[in-house]
């Protein structure tokens, strides 16, 4: 299983807004420049974890980026699921349907991998992410050139 950009991005910023606490809180830019993401990429993140309640953004002077309640706790197997969607893991019925689709035991072999898989990161949560010794790397990594 292989995630998409997206809800690679999503988790990064999660987890770097996580170990922001007590401090002035990043703006969308500077956890983009932080985390080596296009900003307008990080941008998208952001309003959709915003949107799911797992983040606050405030805009001007005093503004930035903070994790809510919700976020801290939120569960990394339902953010993996909302963010990427209930879609098979493989296109049985698409453009050129598999002729083997009507008797195929692959499909829900594989949709009950992608459940196990989504199931062994439902305990986890965002603050368990940023245990030692990945919160304080997060809180070393400065601002590199933006990337291309």
């Amino acid at each position: 299983m292989r995630l998409t950009r997206f809800t690679d991005v999503a988790l990064r910023v999660l987890m770097r807004l996580a170990v922001a606490e007590g401090a002035d809180p990043p703006t969308t830019r500077e956890v983009a420049d932080t985390m080596r993401v296009p900003y307008t990429h990080t941008a998208k993140v952001v309003a959709r974890l915003q949107h799911l309640g797992l983040l606050d953004a405030r805009r001007g002077r005093g503004g930035g980026l903070a994790l809510t309640t919700a976020g801290h706790s939120a569960s990394i197997g339902a953010l993996v699921r909302e963010l990427e969607g209930t879609d098979d893991v493989v296109e049985c019925e698409g453009d050129t349907p598999c002729p083997l689709r009507s008797g195929c035991r692959l499909r829900g072999a594989l949709r009950r991998a992608q459940e196990a898989f989504y199931a062994s990161l439902d305990p986890i949560t965002v603050t368990d992410l940023v245990a030692s010794p990945t919160g304080p790397l997060l809180l070393g990594i400065g601002s590199g050139p933006p990337p291309d």
